[in-house]
């Protein structure tokens, strides 16, 4: 019987999580953010950390990624989601663009 009980438990889940994926706005997007000559590591990484709510070392592997790839995906969500936070990362003197 507690076998069958968490098999329910787990549809409930799955069922739950696909609630959630129908009602968000929009088809899943990219926020990216490129390389440029003026930002400092430091000034990204705060930028991420404030911004996206990355954690420190987040934060730190997607700036050396920026650095030596040239670009970086550093968040994923419906477009809606991303605009704010693109926006706040161009206000800040970062070069950032939203792919779909």
């Amino acid at each position: 019987m507690i076998h069958s009980n968490h098999f329910e438990e787990v549809e409930e889940e799955v069922l739950v999580e696909d609630e959630v994926t129908e009602d968000s706005t929009g088809e899943p997007a990219q926020l990216i953010v490129y390389n440029d000559d003026h930002n400092t590591f430091d000034w990204v990484i705060q930028c991420f950390m404030e911004v996206l709510n990355h954690s420190s070392a987040q934060a730190e592997q997607l700036s050396l990624i920026i650095h030596f790839k040239g670009k970086a995906t550093v968040k994923t969500a419906p477009k809606p989601v991303l605009k704010p936070k693109k926006d706040a990362l161009v206000d800040r003197g970062l070069s950032a663009v939203i792919e779909e």
